[in-house]
């Protein structure tokens, strides 16, 4: 791993943030349990030690469960004077607690939860296996609070990862065109590991992407960014800045522009397309099987920040499956123009796993804090009422 698990590589100004949260609650506080992730990879935290510190300072119980893959380490946790106990036990932990994590909970499992749980499920829109995940919540008596769900009075969710994924994706997409330029197409681009902050990632792209553009004859590629507006869709824009991507190469469009429904000609007359989109209902394809088979096609690499592989409404139906660090990308099914890959990796920001988790957890901690007082939290109580709709429907 890339990684130095520095402490000092911490966003600086997360700390200052934090300083002016005060915490005037007289209630009784929660007990939150950082359960470990499981997913390969991941080594972001909902948690980081600066806001365990917070929450510890407003009266909550912090249980930290140690972990070999997390950005943080454990001793870093200890040092703030949040207890250490094993990877897995959640399961065991008091009813009261709050169970907190990022991804997916443990595979191979479907025994009922009596906790809790506060994370992304990615079974709310009819993803595939939905109803076996969230059937467990209501067979143990637990509750889902789904990070991806908690929005403030505007609808705007109230922490989000979508900055880092779009930045993240953005420069493994730039970084698979570069590749393709010097490899031959049997010759996938090899594995990937975290970076300890930005100025190494954005270092090491700019790099690449000097080598590719000498390969393709001093051009540099033309990158489309669909929701380039929103958060995931800016982060984007932002890395291929960084890159040294010429502005006029770099292609922002968004509700206006898709208004009139796909397929898009202009995607497979792009270089790389960035999809930053978030699906919340039924659209028309940006692309299809049909449209990229097309001898004068230029688009080499479809970074889908999105990921909505498995869900039925998928506007990128060219591929099939959610690639991964280690093998991420896969080859678009064509006979016709050149070679094309996708970069469809569900947790992109833990490519800068210590400065995403920072970004996140500053921005959820306010919400945290008014677990004090769940019964009278909007935030909550819209959380709580959505996860029984959802159970509703199964």
């Amino acid at each position: 791993m890339r990684h130095a698990r520095d402490p000092s590589l911490s966003s600086l100004e997360v700390p200052n943030q934090l300083q002016s949260i005060k915490q005037p609650y007289e209630m009784s506080a929660p007990h939150l349990w950082l359960r470990a992730e499981s997913k390969a990879m991941e080594h972001r935290s909902a948690l980081t030690p600066t806001t365990a510190k917070a929450l510890i300072d407003a009266g909550f119980k912090i249980t930290i469960e140690r972990s070999t893959l997390r950005i943080f380490d454990d001793a870093e946790f200890d040092n703030i004077g949040a207890p250490l106990v094993e990877e897995g036990s959640w399961r065991d932990a008091p009813k009261d607690a709050y169970i907190i994590a990022l991804k997916e909970l443990p595979e191979n499992d479907d025994t009922p939860l009596p906790h809790d749980h506060i994370m992304f499920a990615h079974c709310y829109k009819q993803q595939g296996g939905w109803k076996d995940v969230l059937a467990r919540w209501p067979r143990g008596g637990g509750v889902l609070l789904d990070l991806e769900f908690l929005q403030d009075e505007s609808g705007r969710r109230v922490a989000a990862f979508g900055f880092h994924a779009g930045f993240a994706g953005a420069a493994l997409a730039i970084e698979s065109w570069a590749w393709q330029q010097t490899h031959s197409p049997e010759k996938p681009l090899p594995a990937v590991t975290p970076y300890p902050n930005e100025g190494e990632l954005i270092s090491h792209i700019k790099e690449v992407v000097a080598e590719g553009v000498e390969k393709n004859g001093g051009e540099y590629p033309r990158i489309l960014v669909i929701g380039a507006l929103g958060r995931c869709g800016s982060g984007a824009v932002d890395m291929a800045r960084k890159a040294g991507i010429p502005e006029e190469n770099i292609i922002k469009w968004d509700m206006a522009e898709t208004a009139k429904g796909g397929p898009f000609q202009e995607i497979v007359d792009s270089d790389i397309f960035v999809n930053c989109i978030y699906l919340s209902q039924p659209i028309p394809p940006f692309i299809s099987p049909k449209f990229m088979e097309n001898k004068d096609r230029k688009l080499q690499v479809i970074c889908d920040v999105s990921c909505d592989t498995t869900n039925p409404h998928n506007p990128i139906p060219v591929y099939s499956i959610n690639t991964t660090f280690d093998k991420p990308t896969v080859p678009v099914d064509i006979k016709t123009g050149p070679h094309c890959t996708v970069i469809s990796i569900d947790h992109l920001p833990t490519l800068l796993p210590r400065e995403s988790s920072e970004a996140f957890s500053s921005a959820l901690l306010p919400s945290l804090l008014q677990l004090k007082d769940r019964k009278n939290a909007r935030v909550w109580q819209d959380a709580e009422k959505l996860f029984n709709e959802k159970v509703a429907t199964l």
